[in-house]
């Protein structure tokens, strides 16, 4: 298992917090809440195994896309 600690922005009120994501489960895509306002952070992990890297998206999942 590997656990690794980020810090993270909150979408919604900007407030800096650290979120723990396990790498060694591949791609996740999952929601957490933030600590400070409560609302739901939509968080992707992508693993990039050939530039052996990890993406984390972060967004408010209340994005249109066009």
């Amino acid at each position: 298992m590997r656990l690794l600690s980020r810090t993270i922005c909150c979408p919604h009120c900007g407030h800096h917090q650290h979120v723990t994501i396990d790498a060694s489960a591949g791609d996740q895509e999952y929601y957490d809440d933030c600590r400070i306002c409560c609302n739901p952070i939509h968080i992707r992990m992508h693993l990039d195994d050939n530039r052996r890297m990890i993406e984390l998206h972060v967004d408010s999942d209340d994005e249109q896309i066009y």
